[in-house]
Formats: structure tokens, C-alpha cells, sequence
């Protein structure tokens, strides 16, 4: 940056840039010649040609391939950042070369070890550093691996830092498993020193070649009280794999975490899950958790996708109906004349208005239900559309029955955006919600239209499945949110239930209180020192010949009565809290821990149970999850570790604090 001090006398222009440390300017006649020390090349070396052409040249010169070129990029993006202000900018001429440093030439020997570090000047280069970083971003981002092979980026690379060789696809792969193990280390690490028990989310997804996919994820509260989530193993199930043997799988995945002596509840993304599967892994893991004698506790499905199913069971009942409209909204999008012919009928009929019709996309049934909205309000103008096909033709009975199921499907459509978008979504959130799409289904059962009628009762019939296994667990959640503790589940089970109202009330509050006395028997050998937090419950033990299993129990709920009121008693007992838009019920409870000691550390497992699995991308697909090609082509071990650790990476970014001086996220790997 060269700056003229228009108050001095003036003089001899003195070379005051850094790329004359790398030409030499030499005079012949009149004429100026800069020449490069490095390859000899002869540029201009006039004053009036400035530095540019020069800078350019020593970043392409073959000569300086091992040479820093940081301060030469540094000087220009300085240059560009201070054109607008370079007025107000005075410094004495003397300082001019102390602003910038002397790269300092450094050869890059042949049989110089890759993975040292060189001093450049004032930075430092570390190929090792390097090549984890570019491995990172790829894992992070997603990448396909062969971009390391691709001419522009090498070219890129090479230019930005001609020190860095660009590795093959191969080595890239390894770079990124070796982050993956040593990610996988750091979460084992945080799983095994968790006080709490962790809720197991078991998704499927396939790829566009049909292949299966099983995603386990971790869902749990950690000892600051914030709910986490991270994805344990994403496998590849290849076409021998039946359905039974989905089992061992997840039974082998949780011991290899140490997880499944931590285990409090799964959730299956299915509600047409067998059974079976769900049964043999109880068998394994039930005896060391806190339960309910009858298990329910440990078997949740997805509320998301059991909306999503009863959705897509509307609209397929209406298919015709749909048809019909799709092909009606096709034709008045055909061409702008319809269009306006439209829009002009639409403002002769009163309609005022803004919405535009919209055609869908079928394999996202949130766009249906967006088409159909539309085009209802429109009834009228399509009614009265010259030239559209008859075959497109809607009586009247078929647009009431469209007006019908738009009304549920905006209902599901509110509720599941509730669940998907929640940045916190913890298992209270559900009950209340859920209570009311049951209330709606029965009063959806009673239609006088015989059409809508047996539709509802299917779609009642498939919600029943999912109330009956998850029900218990709803209510339980809702009981530990403050704010609504046993008055909530009084409310919705009147209105659900009716006269049978108050059994069903008190299966709730029975089920809450055993799972406390399970609780209340673990905390009691822990502070025995007979158990540490998270281990197993004394049922656990292999001895079959131990005739005193339930003794511990047994003196547990005889000694009860001898001592003080319980934390549930008392929590029960108090005022519900003021209710508000701000409140953060993990917040609440990490706060009152130390009055509800006990009941706090119930409240944890329960609160992190995932009773939702569903990601907002895919709330409203129709085909359920999908990998995109770049992510299902690595051989299946290196696409579990790019999946897996791309998760873990994210959830660092997202709880990292940004700085002024630092990333939020780190950039790389440190090599031991």
C-alpha cells in the first residue's frame, strides 16, 4: 500500500512494496525493468505500472512453488480492505517496511517428512494439520470423497498453498475414519460418565439402490440438564438380513457402547415394528433399568410417523378427488391467458383472495394438503371455468368430502410442525397434543357421511395401536412438567374417556409411582455405596440361585411408611406453576434437584425420551428417509463414520461459542 504525504517536499519514490524483496529494478535508457530474482523474467518496473502485474507474477512463478506467499495475499486484501478509507491514513515513511515481514525462503526437500511442520516466516505450514482439516470439512459438509480428485480443486489448492499435496480418495477415506475413532472415543467417553440412563432411537432409512439402512441415536439429558442427542451407529443391513435379526443388531450395538446397562427407553420409528424384535431386546436389557413390572415404559413409538401414516391414509381415500383437482390446476397453469381468466372469474365471484394454486408434490403430502387448501377456496371459479375437462369435474358431495379432509390434514399438519421444528423437544411437549388429535378422531368417527366415517375409524383404528404402547409414557411425561403435573392427564381423560375416566386416571398415577419406588431402590443402594449411578438395579443379578432378589424391594416399601413423605408425594402435593411461553422445563428441574432429589433424576430419563424421531426435513415424506447418492456410495464402515461423525461435529458447532480471535468450531484434528 503506497500512501503519499501531500505535506512533505517531495522526493525520490522510494520502493516500498514486499515485491520488491523478490525483483530487482534495473534501467536501461529510459526505459524500467523489474526483474525476478527467481526465474529472471523482465516485467515493467515503471512507477506508473505499479505492483499488480509484478504480485501476480510471483504467485505464478513455477521458481517460488516452495515459497510463502501468505504476506503477498495478506498485502493485497489489505490493499482492497482500506481502498475506501485510504484518505485518512498516515504513517511515517520509515515504518513502511516494518509493516510487513520477509517471507523467509524455505526448500521443501524431497525426503522431508510429510506430516513436520515448517516455519514460513511468521506462520507456520503443517501438512499433517492440512490434511485433517480438509478430511473435517468434508466430513462436516458432507463432500463426496472423489473431490479430492477433481482438477479444480487440486488446482485451487495448489495456488492457495503450493506446500500442501493433495491426497488421493484412499487417503482422504482414512483420514476421515481416524477422525471418526477418535470422535467415537470422545462420546464413549461422555456416555460412560453420564449419571443418567439414555433413550435409544431406532430409525430405518434406504438409498436410491434399495438398500437398507438401520440408524441408532443416542437421546439423552446430560448433567448440565441439556438435552443431547448423537447418532451411536448407522449400518448397512444387506439383503440376507430378515427382520428378526434386527434384534441382535441393536443388542450388539448397545454392548459395544456400554450403553446397555444405561438403557431406559426405545423408541421405534414404526408402529408395525414386530413385536418380537421389541421383546427379545427387553429380555436383554430390562433387568438392569428402572421399569414398570409390565415393561411399558421401555417400548415408545414415533407420534411423527404415526400422524405422518394416518395422513397419508386420508389422502389415499381421496384419491380420486385428488386427481381430479390436480388435473383441474394443471389446466389453469397450463397458459397465462387461463390463468387471467381465472384470477378475473375469481374477483367476479367475490373471492378476494391472495392465495395462487398450486400444483403438488405427491411424494411430500404437506403440498397436497396445500393444493387442496387452495383449490377449495376456489371452489366456485373452477365451477365456473369454461373449456375445463368434465372428467376434471367436482360435484358437490366430492368437494364437502375435500373441505373435510383438508380440516384433518391441517390439524395433523400444526401438530407435527409442533414436534419437528422444537429446538428442546422433550417428552412432556407430546401429551397434550396427541390427547387432542385422539379427541378429534372420535368426534371424526361420528360424521354422517358414511365416506368420512369409515375413514376416520381406519385412521382411529391405526392411532389406538400407537395410544395403547405409548399412552403410559405420554401421561408419565406430562405428570413430571410442573406446570401440569395430574391435572392435565384429568382433563384429557375425562374427555377421552369418559364414565371409565377415573380408572384409566388411575392407571397413570399408579404407573408414575411404581417407577418412582424404582427409583427411590436404586437411589438407596447408591448412597449404600452398593451401586453407582446408572448401574444396574439389584433385580439384575445373574445369580439365579439368590433367593433374595425382592428383598431390597420388599424393604424399600416396608420402611417407606416409617420415614418422610416422598419426593413424588410432595411435588404432587404443591401448586402447579404459573404457566408461560418462556418456560424451560429442564431448567426447572436441574433448579429444584435438591429439593426432589429422587424424582429429579427420574425426571431426567423420562424428559429425554425421544417420543418423536422424525427430522423436520423429512416430517411429510411420503417414502419415508433417503440417502443421497454421494452418501450411500462409500463401502458401508466409512459411511457409518463420515454419518456418525458428521453428527458428532455438528453438535459441536452448535454448542461452541463463537469468538472474535477463535471458530466456533475447530478446524482440525491435533495429532499426538
Amino acid at each position: 500500500m503506497e500512501v503519499a504525504n501531500e505535506s512533505t517536499a517531495k522526493k525520490p519514490k522510494r520502493l516500498t512494496s514486499v515485491v520488491w524483496n523478490h525483483f530487482e529494478r534495473v534501467k536501461k535508457a529510459d526505459i524500467c525493468y523489474a526483474v525476478c530474482v527467481h526465474c529472471n523474467k523482465k516485467l515493467s518496473g515503471s512507477s506508473n505500472s505499479g505492483t499488480t502485474h509484478l504480485r501476480n507474477h510471483l504467485m505464478r512463478c513455477l521458481k517460488r512453488s516452495n515459497y510463502d506467499v501468505s504476506q503477498l495475499l495478506a498485502v493485497k486484501r489489505r490493499k482492497k480492505e482500506n481502498t475506501l478509507t485510504i484518505a485518512n491514513i498516515s504513517y511515517d515513511e520509515g515504518q513502511r517496511k516494518e509493516d510487513y515481514m520477509k517471507p523467509t525462503i524455505v526448500k521443501y526437500e524431497q525426503d522431508q517428512r510429510k506430516d513436520e511442520a515448517f516455519n514460513l516466516g511468521s506462520s507456520w505450514f503443517d501438512p499433517e494439520r492440512s490434511r485433517l482439516d480438509l478430511a473435517r470439512m468434508i466430513i462436516l459438509h458432507g463432500y463426496p470423497l472423489a473431490m479430492v480428485e477433481q482438477v479444480g480443486f487440486k488446482v485451487f489448492v495448489k495456488n492457495m498453498q503450493p506446500l500442501f499435496d493433495v491426497v488421493h480418495n484412499s487417503t482422504i477415506e482414512l483420514s476421515c475414519v481416524e477422525i471418526y475413532m477418535k470422535e467415537k472415543q470422545r462420546i464413549y467417553d461422555i456416555l460412560s460418565k453420564l449419571q443418567g440412563r439414555i433413550n435409544l432411537a431406532i430409525e430405518m432409512w434406504s438409498s436410491p439402490e434399495n438398500s437398507k439402512y438401520v440408524c441408532l441415536t443416542a437421546h439423552y439429558v446430560d448433567d448440565e440438564w441439556k438435552l443431547q442427542k448423537k447418532i451411536l451407529n448407522f449400518l448397512t443391513l444387506d439383503s440376507s438380513h430378515t427382520e428378526d435379526m434386527l434384534s441382535d443388531v441393536i443388542i450388539k450395538c448397545l454392548m459395544d457402547w456400554d450403553v446397555d446397562c444405561k438403557l431406559f427407553a426405545m423408541t421405534f420409528d414404526d408402529c408395525s415394528t414386530n413385536d418380537d424384535i421389541v421383546s427379545r431386546i427387553k429380555d436383554q436389557v430390562s433387568e438392569s433399568r428402572p421399569r414398570l413390572s409390565n415393561g411399558q415404559l421401555l417400548d415408545v413409538r414415533s407420534a411423527a410417523h404415526v400422524l405422518n401414516s394416518i395422513a397419508q391414509d386420508a389422502i389415499e381415500a381421496l384419491q380420486v378427488v385428488i386427481q381430479k383437482i390436480r388435473g383441474s390446476v394443471k389446466y389453469v397453469k397450463s397458459s397465462q391467458s387461463i390463468l387471467g381468466k381465472f384470477n378475473e372469474i375469481a374477483q367476479q365471484q367475490g373471492i378476494d383472495n391472495h392465495k395462487i394454486v398450486v400444483l403438488d408434490y405427491p411424494i411430500r403430502w404437506n403440498s397436497t394438503y396445500m393444493m387442496l387448501e387452495t383449490a377449495v377456496e376456489y371452489r366456485n371459479v373452477f365451477h365456473h371455468l369454461p373449456e375445463l375437462d368434465p372428467d376434471f369435474a367436482l360435484s358437490d358431495e366430492e368437494w364437502e368430502r375435500a373441505s373435510s379432509i383438508v380440516s384433518y390434514l391441517k390439524l395433523l399438519i400444526e401438530i407435527i410442525n409442533v414436534f419437528s421444528s422444537n429446538k428442546c423437544p422433550t417428552a412432556n411437549i407430546y401429551f397434550p397434543e396427541i390427547c387432542h388429535v385422539h379427541i378429534q378422531l372420535i368426534e371424526w368417527c361420528k360424521s354422517s357421511d358414511a365416506f368420512l366415517s369409515s375413514l376416520a375409524t381406519k385412521m382411529k383404528a391405526k392411532f389406538d395401536k400407537y395410544w395403547s404402547k405409548c399412552s403410559l409414557a405420554l401421561a408419565v411425561a406430562a405428570i413430571l412438567d410442573p406446570r401440569f403435573k395430574m391435572k392435565l392427564v384429568e382433563y384429557y381423560y375425562s374427555q377421552i374417556y369418559g364414565s371409565t375416566a377415573l380408572e384409566r386416571i388411575k392407571e397413570a398415577s399408579d404407573g408414575i409411582k411404581e417407577l418412582f419406588n424404582a427409583y427411590s431402590i436404586c437411589s438407596t443402594l447408591i448412597d449404600q455405596g452398593s451401586a453407582l449411578p446408572g448401574s444396574s438395579l439389584p433385580s439384575s443379578s445373574n445369580d439365579t440361585r439368590d433367593r433374595l432378589k425382592g428383598f431390597d424391594k420388599f424393604l424399600h416399601e416396608t420402611s417407606q411408611s416409617q420415614t418422610a413423605i416422598s419426593d413424588l408425594e410432595k411435588y404432587l402435593d404443591e401448586p402447579v406453576f404459573p404457566r408461560n411461553c418462556d418456560f424451560n422445563i429442564l431448567n426447572w428441574w436441574r433448579v429444584h434437584t435438591p429439593r426432589y432429589p429422587i424424582l429429579s433424576m427420574m425426571a431426567r430419563d423420562v424428559l429425554g425420551t425421544p417420543m418423536s424421531t422424525v427430522a423436520q426435513e423429512f416430517a411429510f415424506n411420503a417414502g419415508g428417509r433417503m440417502l443421497d447418492s454421494n452418501q450411500s456410495s462409500p463401502p458401508p464402515d466409512t459411511q457409518q463414520a463420515l454419518i456418525c461423525t458428521r453428527d458428532w461435529l455438528r453438535t459441536q458447532s452448535d454448542d461452541a461459542t463463537p469468538s472474535s480471535s477463535h471458530y466456533a468450531l475447530p478446524l482440525y484434528v491435533e495429532a499426538n
